[in-house]
């Protein structure tokens, strides 16, 4: 059997300048034709910086993990101009996601960018969890990497970063389904980006969580496969100092945000 490691070429990393970088520097990014801005998605200063970095680069196009298609196409640029009535048109209040005040201000900072959603829907999830990630992708599954099985190292890490993503509750079982569904999102957002350069010229800004911003795994891995001639900057952004050299070009390190435990409800049996 043939199997995959997933590598990515780092931008950043290969002008050597893989680092931790401040605020101010979201003014003055290395040139790319894809940057992809992760976050912890209920922190709001997490969405602060990535308006600031949309904001300097003037993308072309918007990739947005939280938007379906349908709903990206929703958002038109008169509609932008309105928060109450974005949100609506949005139905982001049944979204799930946190605040839309925390995510509006990324898109009045690109008033003009298309709007493109990569988001999959909970149907499709779950058939990636059971059928796999390839059946449920497509025709392109094999551009993106999905066809391949990946290392056994690589497969044993993700499977831990699943349990404890999900607070070490999850039966051992499901672990392989639930990278399955990960890397049908990686594949999304990248398949996402890629529309994206091709209808506009680029650049693209990618608004994700910083999991999927890795460039060991998550969408700079999977764009170096499928289009492996863009130029792709990832940022992550992590709230505290990381253990060795984190997995993106650039980062930063925030304060937490204020939250409850997540994990509380399993350790009260809820």
């Amino acid at each position: 059997m043939r199997w995959i490691i997933v590598t990515a070429t780092v931008l950043a990393a290969a002008q050597g300048a893989a680092r931790e970088i401040a605020p101010a520097d979201l003014q003055a990014l290395p040139p790319a034709d894809v940057v992809i801005l992760g976050e912890v998605h209920d922190n709001p200063l997490h969405h602060d910086h990535q308006a600031q970095a949309v904001a300097a680069l003037a993308p072309r196009a918007l990739v947005f993990e939280m938007l379906t298609p349908e709903q990206a196409a929703r958002a038109t640029p008169d509609l932008r101009r309105d928060q109450a009535a974005l949100q609506a048109a949005l139905g982001w209040d049944a979204s799930g996601w946190p605040d839309f005040a925390m995510y509006y201000p990324i898109f009045a900072a690109a008033p003009g960018a298309a709007i493109l959603g990569a988001a999959i829907p909970r149907d499709r999830l779950r058939a990636a969890v059971t059928e796999g990630a390839a059946t449920v992708f497509g025709d392109e599954a094999g551009r993106y990497g999905l066809n391949t099985p990946l290392v056994p190292e690589d497969q044993a890490a993700r499977e831990d970063e699943q349990m404890q993503a999900h607070c070490n509750a999850l039966p051992a079982a499901m672990l392989p389904g639930m990278v399955q569904a990960q890397r049908l999102r990686d594949a999304a957002l990248a398949q996402a980006a890629v529309q994206a350069m091709d209808q506009t010229g680029g650049p693209v800004a990618v608004i994700t969580g910083s999991g999927h911003a890795r460039t060991d795994q998550g969408v700079p891995a999977a764009l170096a496969l499928a289009a492996p001639g863009l130029r792709v900057l990832s940022i992550g952004q992590l709230e505290g100092p990381p253990e060795g050299t984190p997995p993106f070009d650039l980062w930063l390190v925030t304060a937490p945000a204020p939250r409850e435990d997540p994990c509380a409800s399993f350790q009260n049996g809820g």
